[in-house]
């Protein structure tokens, strides 16, 4: 990593390396353990949205906030999103910075411009879902979408199971305009990606729906993640009272994941279907799939991930 200190604060401007998957996976899952026996607290997302411009016109972008506490660090995230309509460029600005301040001395520790930690942490979850509720004899992973995401998603996932099929999809894919996910077969479709596999890694930055889930066998495990874009959502919201839904925390998921806002809004799904989250997860507490039907993790990034990865900068970690 590329880090100064200034005044005892560690500054992280840029990852020259990449911290070990198996220390990042360490890392959230103690974080979740701590949070399950309330040594952690993790309060909700706060977004803040731009005012318009003067025309009206566009979305004019939003800040979100993400804080946690661990033993011993608070941390808080501000990520904002300035869409084109609000920059006049072409796309997006996406960035992240996080902050570290120690609940022992009051003082900074790190500031880290996070944007590659919140890839980090984003497939770093949902690679941990697939540890709690994917069996141990998976063999088929099937990607979809090709980005920074796409590729962290499937390292990670590399380092939970030992996949002996894998295969990607995404429009980029096809084009030859992304890069190649290593190891991954191309497929036409990501229905056809997801035919009979066993964990489906939904990893996009789309706003609407990506895979039809009637491609989906009975059993597999099935994870997305969360975009900018407001209400986004990788699947179909009704598609949730088919499935045993999990997600990363459950006192605030269902009031920020797209497809579970528009589901419960629209009297599909209510929340108290959620079967459980990471901590239950993580201290047992809540019922593993049944195999019944497909098993669906939703995560929308938390606090604590973020704190829990961005400790393992400091220097005496």
């Amino acid at each position: 990593m590329a880090s100064s200190s200034v005044d005892g604060i560690t500054v992280v401007t840029s990852p020259d390396g990449r911290l070990a998957e198996t220390a990042v996976l360490g890392a959230l899952r103690e974080a979740f353990g701590a949070l399950a026996d309330g040594r952690a607290v993790q309060p909700a997302q706060s977004l803040t949205e731009l005012p318009a411009p003067g025309n009206g016109a566009g979305y004019p972008g939003d800040v979100i906030v993400y804080q946690g506490l661990l033993p011993g660090v608070y941390g808080v995230k501000a990520s904002p999103y300035l869409p084109p309509s609000a920059t006049g460029m072409d796309t997006a600005i996406v960035t992240a910075w996080t902050l570290l301040v120690s609940t022992r001395t009051g003082q900074p520790v790190l500031l880290c411009d996070s944007k590659w930690l919140t890839t980090e942490r984003t497939a770093a979850t949902s690679a941990l879902a697939v540890d709690l509720l994917a069996g141990a004899d998976v063999r088929t992973l099937a990607v979809i979408g090709a980005g920074p995401v796409a590729h962290a998603h499937l390292r990670y996932a590399k380092a939970v199971r030992e996949f002996a099929d894998v295969r990607a999809y995404s429009p980029g894919l096809a084009s030859g305009v992304r890069p190649p996910l290593a190891g991954a077969t191309v497929t036409a479709t990501a229905e056809e990606a997801a035919d009979g596999a066993d964990v489906i890694l939904l990893c996009t930055s789309s706003a609407t729906p990506v895979l039809d889930l009637g491609a989906v066998r009975t059993g597999a495990v099935v994870t997305a993640v969360s975009t900018n874009a407001p209400r986004a959502h990788e699947i179909e919201p009704s598609e949730l009272a088919g499935m045993e839904v999990y997600a990363d925390y459950r006192p605030t998921v269902t009031g920020v994941a797209g497809d579970m806002v528009l589901a419960i809004d629209q009297g599909l799904w209510s929340a108290d279907q959620l079967r459980g989250d990471l901590p239950e997860l993580v201290s047992r507490s809540a019922p593993p799939p049944t195999g019944e039907r497909v098993a669906y993790f939703r995560s929308v990034g938390l606090g604590i991930e973020d704190v829990a990865i961005a400790r393992l900068l400091l220097p005496d970690d």
